[in-house]
């Protein structure tokens, strides 16, 4: 799935909003899978909507908002709100329950028909990481132990698969493709080698971009 590729301009500010996105969502103290349903939700409403028509701030809020609720991670728009106050002015005062305050809430609110239209109601999406997870069990058992202890090919490949969210690479690829990927990755970056690779009638990534299937 190729999805459309942003002007450098507007994508620079996707960048940003996915960064608020992620680091807003951690202060809330969300999961890895509702973050990534968040960006998810927030891409795919701009692949359907000019970054002119509206405040990508106030889009990304809510799909923080809409991803806890489809992944069952409820949050109160309250705390959507002051969390993001605190992002935007790190050294200012949280918000008064005032009429500022009720507008922004109310925006929020307001927002949520508007996206579920334009994203035709379809806000449930499939992730990458359980299959980074399968193919690093498997290769963990794979290679030898000293190699796998020695460097934090893990670690590395997870940081990898979260940095993607701020490319919208969710939308344009499949996710045993994102997870080979940046498992590939990893493991070039620390130069470790899978064994049996050159004796194989396959290449390990092809392996498991084709026979994958984890339900």
């Amino acid at each position: 799935m190729d999805g459309p590729h942003f002007p450098a301009p507007k994508a620079r500010v996707h960048f940003r909003v996915a960064r608020f996105i992620m680091e807003a969502s951690v202060k809330l103290g969300m999961r890895s899978i509702p973050i990534a349903t968040a960006c998810t939700i927030y891409r795919k409403f701009f692949c359907e909507t000019s970054l002119d028509a509206c405040d990508p701030y106030l889009i990304a809020m809510f799909s923080i908002y809409l991803a806890g609720k489809v992944e069952e991670q409820h949050l109160q728009t309250r705390d959507i709100i002051n969390v993001s106050n605190k992002y935007f002015n790190p050294s200012g005062e949280p918000l008064e329950l005032d009429s500022r305050f009720r507008e922004l809430r109310d925006s929020i609110v307001q927002c949520q028909l508007l996206m579920l239209r334009v994203l035709r109601f379809q806000v449930s999406f499939q992730h990458p990481h359980k299959y980074l997870l399968h193919y690093l069990v498997s290769l963990k058992n794979w290679l030898n132990r000293h190699s796998w202890q020695r460097t934090p090919v893990a670690v590395t490949a997870w940081a990898l698969l979260r940095d993607s969210y701020h490319r919208g690479l969710c939308l344009r690829f499949q996710d045993q493709h994102i997870a080979v990927a940046v498992l590939y990755l990893a493991l070039q970056v620390y130069g470790v080698e899978v064994p049996a690779e050159v004796e194989a009638e396959k290449p390990w990534w092809q392996i498991y971009t084709t026979d994958t299937e984890i339900p």
